[in-house]
């Protein structure tokens, strides 16, 4: 596993230790890694998301109306 040095202020620091005096996490790094991983699963999230949006732009305009909309997220909500 490699090694980062990283430089924080000490309230951050202390924040750090906190979460790892909790007993959720065996060490700062643990903590760190575990904030790291949820970070990356944000970003592809909305890396997800965002194909979702250029996906639909891209269908060009849709000629279902409101109420044709509305109707079918209706229905699929009730699946």
């Amino acid at each position: 596993m490699a090694t980062m040095n990283v430089s924080i202020p000490e309230e951050m620091k202390r924040w750090v230790e906190d979460q790892r005096k909790t007993g959720r996490f065996g060490n700062s790094s643990d903590y760190v890694r575990d904030l790291i991983r949820r970070d990356q699963e944000r970003q592809a999230k909305i890396a997800d998301l965002q194909a979702l949006v250029k996906e639909g732009v891209e269908s060009g305009p849709s000629e279902m109306t409101m109420s044709d909309l509305l109707q079918a997220a209706r229905k699929q909500a009730q699946s």
